[in-house]
């Protein structure tokens, strides 16, 4: 009988606690897999749809403690489906007590800084789930790509990446970072809808095909990325991405996950508050 699979089959090893980075590929997980399906889009939803009443319900307890913080990650190439996620994911979440961080390319007055500078300031505050859509990952992966910076630079942006993270880690927020693994045929597929559907047509960019022809690049970029900053405080997952619906069932499954193992609770009621009747 095949083993049923498990969210840590997805999970990149850990980085090595000697200092080298784990043996890793994105070519081990196939992006079209659909390992934690129900078999079709309707039962996906629904699950969806049960998943996203819990987590609103954990949110609240999260807004209301204003104690524990959640970061969620996503990385991905253009069309892997951050923004959709997104939508489908948290439809069901008070927006209170979430937050979205779109990163983009560095603003000049962010560029003369140290390149986690505009990232630390939009870390999750007490209380607070937050959502980067692309990530301070955006500063090793392009100008490694690009030739920007070297080998030497991108291990040192790594390590500062891991201090970073577990100083989060050790500040209270639970971190779950997502690569939204997509096919280049998929891609292709996506990038040409955008191109045939005029109402796409302002998600289109020809900046993304520059991206595509460096495509193999970006692939080991992000192997290289993903392997020297995969830990015990802060994991990367593998998320198949070519299905849009197991695509969102699986983030939502990391996030019920991640916060059932909070334990939260409502604050204790107020003593002064017992017996008070309102005039």
């Amino acid at each position: 009988m095949a083993k049923k699979p498990e969210l840590d089959d997805f999970r990149v090893p850990f980085f090595d606690d000697k200092g080298k980075p784990a043996k890793f590929s994105p070519g081990e997980f196939d992006p079209g897999a659909k390992p934690f399906s129900s078999g079709t889009k309707e039962g996906d939803r629904e699950r969806l749809a049960v998943i996203g009443a819990l987590l609103d319900g954990l949110q609240e307890r999260l807004h209301a403690q204003r104690v524990r913080r959640v970061l969620l990650v996503l990385q991905g190439m253009d069309t892997s489906g951050k923004d959709g996620t997104i939508r489908a994911v948290f439809r069901e979440v008070d927006p209170l007590g979430l937050r979205i961080v779109p990163f983009k390319a560095p603003t000049p007055v962010e560029a003369a800084h140290d390149f986690l500078w505009r990232v630390h300031a939009q870390a999750p505050a007490a209380g607070e789930l937050t959502i980067f859509n692309r990530s301070h990952y955006e500063d090793v992966l392009v100008p490694a790509v690009l030739g920007d910076i070297d080998a030497d630079e991108c291990a040192r942006r790594y390590r500062h990446i891991r201090e970073f993270e577990a100083l989060l880690a050790d500040s209270g927020t639970t971190l779950i970072k997502c690569m939204l693994h997509i096919s280049k045929d998929e891609q292709k597929k996506r990038l040409q809808a955008r191109i045939d559907d005029p109402t796409k047509h302002w998600k289109f960019d020809v900046a993304d095909l520059d991206a595509r022809k460096l495509w193999d690049k970006y692939q080991n970029a992000y192997q290289d990325a993903l392997a020297a900053t995969s830990t015990d405080y802060a994991p990367w997952y593998v998320i198949p991405a070519d299905s849009k619906t197991h695509r969102n069932l699986m983030i939502a499954e990391l996030l019920l996950r991640a916060f059932e193992g909070l334990k939260l609770e409502f604050p204790p009621a107020k003593d002064s508050l017992k017996g008070l009747k309102i005039e």
